[in-house]
């Protein structure tokens, strides 16, 4: 039997809750997790009845990122690359409205999981940081969507610097929409998914649409130049023992 990695509650029928189901991993992006993300996505983009997605990760944090060994397997390395870019782009591209609810931590790829969702909810325990260059990567897929979030001078402390930021400034620089309390996360999530119900579904759809075509460079340029940079750096010697340094809880040592 295929592991549940998405599971999926429907408590009102235009509301629709996915839950990234990797717990034991921090909801770490792997292939199977990813696909089955995408999968229900699609499935839920047919659905006449929904309006709202609702996403959230299952246990203490919302996503810590690229599953990193799944990422020293080099031959993965194009796979994986393409299926992040699928990922964040069935997210933005979906017709329904796509509401993060995020506690704990929101890092790398699990960051460009908020950034690819309409709106974001945070508990006031979320983090959230693109660490990618402690790493030796290069965050190409996250900057896709971070450089129409944030200024520049914001998008470089979070690229160069790599460190983690808090909820309040999360929201100060525009990669959440509001802060409440861990125990009422989903409280408000729902009552967001309800304001986005009252709203007409073509008229929805039409609005995310309109607001796509109005940033000054189409996302699928920016993803495609991404996946050439994301997929280079990736097999370099830098990737490799920034990944291998993470899972061995020692510093890299770059050369």
């Amino acid at each position: 039997m295929t592991e549940q990695l998405i599971l999926i509650d429907r408590p009102k029928p235009q509301t629709t809750i996915l839950t990234l189901n990797r717990p034991e991993k921090r909801n770490a992006l792997n292939l199977p997790l990813m696909e089955q993300l995408c999968l229900r996505l699609e499935e839920l983009s047919k659905s006449e009845a929904c309006r709202a997605v609702i996403l959230r990760g299952a246990g203490p944090v919302f996503c810590s990122g690229l599953d990193l060994k799944e990422g020293l397997d080099t031959t993965l390395a194009e796979r994986s690359g393409e299926m992040v870019a699928r990922t964040f782009r069935t997210l933005s591209e979906s017709p329904k409205v796509i509401i993060a609810a995020a506690h704990g931590a929101a890092i790398a790829g699990g960051g460009g999981l908020l950034l690819a969702c309409d709106l974001v909810v945070a508990g006031d325990d979320l983090l959230v940081g693109f660490p990618e260059v402690r790493r030796g990567l290069v965050a190409g897929l996250v900057m896709a969507y971070l450089r129409r979030r944030v200024r520049e001078i914001e998008a470089n402390e979070l690229l160069l610097g790599g460190e983690l930021v808090d909820a309040p400034r999360a929201r100060e620089m525009g990669l959440v929409n509001r802060i409440v309390s861990s125990d009422r996360l989903m409280a408000e999530a729902h009552r967001l998914a309800a304001a986005v119900s009252e709203g007409a579904p073509q008229a929805l759809r039409t609005t995310k649409e309109f607001l796509r075509s109005l940033w000054p460079h189409s996302l699928e340029a920016d993803l495609e130049q991404a996946l050439g940079i994301h997929g280079r750096v990736r097999l370099g010697e830098e990737a490799q023992e920034g990944m291998r340094s993470f899972l061995e809880k020692r510093k890299p040592s770059w050369r």
